[in-house]
């Protein structure tokens, strides 16, 4: 997936947010979106992607003020809010009276943690608005692969499973649970290095997802989405030898449409951005359940 011109507008918005986070010094703030504003320069084409000029961003951030994890307390605070939140999700999910309808419905759940995402333009969210998230979540469907991806995962012995973010990650035990109920081995990843608000290994503890997941492994990097130049040969050689894989947010549907993709792919996202809603055929603000072969 290709930026649009508004894409950059995006990424200096949240290089500027994340600056502050990370430093308190008038200084390196300027030096940092200083050398942001270079780098979009240098790298914002109409054939960029902006998941890999996002990765780039934070790096320069985290490498000039020295701060590992800008959103380290937001993520913190995503992660508390969203377990408060889960009996009321899981309640939902187990609302279902069979097991294809406990899948969608935790599909569905799992789409709605994708809301929680900080510093879109134009995106704004609470966690009390969630739970009418949730009631509305088959509403806001505008594309709907769910069934043929359950067809899918009943013939599968195993699902590879690649995460968002944190608190959005709570919700996400709701399907690997499911999936476990399903009879299949699933092994959950997520980023070998903190990036944006993307979940690491420290997440996968505080949501319990350690206990949901058969193994929980990283990208061995710190890059948005899947970026195969950055990821390393242990993950990639997982990656490369799954049936089924199941990827969450904007990030990964940014960065696999850049690949002829060998097996299949559940994207299940929101489109928070009016790029991705375009290059999706949809309106902004819905909900993504897309299998692409």
């Amino acid at each position: 997936m290709k930026v649009e011109p508004e894409c950059e507008s995006c990424l200096l918005s949240r290089a500027q947010i994340q600056v502050y986070q990370a430093t308190t010094n008038p200084a390196l703030r300027f030096r940092c979106l200083a050398e942001v504003v270079k780098l979009l320069n240098r790298e914002f084409k109409p054939t960029s992607n902006a998941a890999e000029i996002g990765t780039k961003r934070d790096r320069i951030i985290r490498k000039l003020t020295s701060c590992e994890d800008p959103y380290r307390l937001i993520k913190k605070r995503a992660n508390e809010k969203a377990l408060k939140m889960l009996p009321r999700a899981k309640k939902y999910v187990e609302s279902g009276y069979n097991q294809q309808e406990r899948f969608k419905k935790a599909c569905l759940c799992a789409i709605v943690g994708n809301i929680m995402e900080f510093d879109i333009p134009g995106h704004k969210f609470t966690i009390d608005s969630l739970a009418g998230r949730i009631r509305e979540a088959a509403k806001d469907l505008v594309i709907d692969d769910i069934d043929k991806a359950y067809e899918l995962t009943k013939k599968a012995q195993g699902i590879l499973y690649l995460a968002d973010n944190a608190g959005e990650i709570v919700f996400d035990t709701l399907l690997v649970e499911q999936l476990k109920n399903m009879g299949l081995k699933v092994t959950y990843v997520v980023k070998g290095a903190p990036v944006i608000n993307d979940a690491t290994l420290e997440d996968t503890e505080i949501s319990n997802m350690d206990k949901f997941a058969d193994e929980v492994i990283t990208t061995g990097c710190d890059a948005v989405g899947l970026q195969r130049t950055e990821a390393s040969a242990e993950f990639l050689k997982v990656y490369d030898t799954a049936e089924l894989i199941f990827a969450k947010g904007m990030g990964y549907a940014e960065t696999l449409t850049e690949y002829k993709l060998t097996k299949p792919h559940l994207l299940l996202f929101r489109t928070k951005c009016v790029p991705v809603a375009n290059y999706f055929c949809v309106p902004r603000d819905k909900n993504i359940a897309k299998l692409m072969m």
